[in-house]
């Protein structure tokens, strides 16, 4: 019996094999769904929208951006770790979800290393300090007198817990010993929204986000966190040349998918984002909002995503941050 039936199994075997391939080789042969861990509106959005566009005319088939907003970021990483692997579901993440979250949170629904992998980095991106315009400053450093003149009645509005917004004031306040209350949103622009309204008095945001406000006059800008000056606004001077010296935290947002998606599919999605990025209106789109279009392979960006880990779990720990 064994004799007989060993070659229809070895058969079905191959077949099996082949379809597998054969399903991978077509991919895609249906809508995929590009998840957002942040409320329309956002850096995220800003750099989602044009992508999904680019990929959407690539690859055939329309790519779905699907806001999932809330704890963080993890709700959206935890629909992405239940999720089949099979690349009909990927993930633009920014390093709070993946790098930061599983410390600060100290459990979270998913491991970044063990249900993830990388695809791409996107776009980098610097942050732009802003205030209301009834706070009476006009700098950094009279920003920073005046917190040390009221500790304790600022407030900071951020895009949520462990997001680049928190990070980024968060190391501002250890660097400047200032004491300001922080208000997590759940995402950036419902944030800039309570700023410009006055309901908060600063926030330290994305240029996608922040520009727009500046330049509508809604809000004052004081610096971009970046150690040189933005393309983007090259009139407004860095932290770092504002009494900050060496001052910078930059944001970058990448797309992650289930770790055990097939790497043939892995690999096309990140060859087609990298194509995308490259397309010279995509590019002017990125730009303009002070997104700099990045690109790199799946397993540069796994060890991009690694050492991302190391760093930023360690200025949690160090700063002993908790969720509000």
């Amino acid at each position: 019996m064994l004799t007989v039936l060993a070659p229809v199994l070895l058969g079905l075997v191959f077949s099996m094999h082949a379809a597998a391939q054969g399903t991978t080789a077509t991919y895609p042969v249906k809508p995929i769904r590009m998840i957002l861990a942040f409320t329309p509106g956002g850096p995220a959005d800003a750099t989602a929208r044009p992508i999904a566009q680019g990929l959407t005319e690539r690859l055939g088939h329309q790519v779905i951006v699907d806001h999932r907003p809330g704890a963080g970021g993890n709700l959206a990483a935890e629909i992405l770790a239940k999720s089949p692997p099979d690349g009909y579901t990927f993930m633009l993440t920014t390093p709070g979800v993946v790098a930061v979250n599983p410390t600060l949170y100290g459990k979270v629904p998913f491991d970044p290393i063990r249900d993830f992998a990388g695809v791409t980095n996107a776009v980098t991106t610097a942050n732009i300090m802003i205030v209301h315009p009834s706070l009476p400053v006009k700098s950094v450093k009279e920003l920073i007198a005046l917190a040390r003149a009221r500790p304790g009645q600022l407030s900071y509005a951020t895009a949520g817990n462990g997001s680049a917004s928190h990070l980024g004031t968060e190391v501002f306040k250890t660097i400047t010993k200032v004491d300001i209350v922080h208000v997590p949103y759940k995402g950036a622009a419902p944030g800039v929204i309570d700023l410009m309204g006055g309901h908060v008095q600063m926030m330290i945001i994305g240029l996608a986000v922040g520009l727009p406000a500046v330049r509508g006059g809604k809000v004052r800008a004081l610096g971009v966190s970046s150690l040189t000056r933005s393309p983007a606004a090259p009139e407004i001077p860095t932290l770092n040349e504002s009494g900050l010296p060496g001052f910078e935290v930059v944001n970058w947002m990448g797309y992650i998918i289930p770790a055990r998606t097939p790497r043939d599919i892995v690999s096309k999605l990140s060859a087609e984002i990298r194509a995308v990025l490259q397309v010279p209106e995509t590019r002017e789109r990125l730009m303009k909002q002070g997104l700099e279009p990045a690109g790199n392979t799946p397993e540069e960006f796994d060890a991009f995503i690694r050492s991302e880990i190391a760093k930023w779990s360690k200025v949690v720990r160090e700063a002993g941050l908790k969720p509000d």
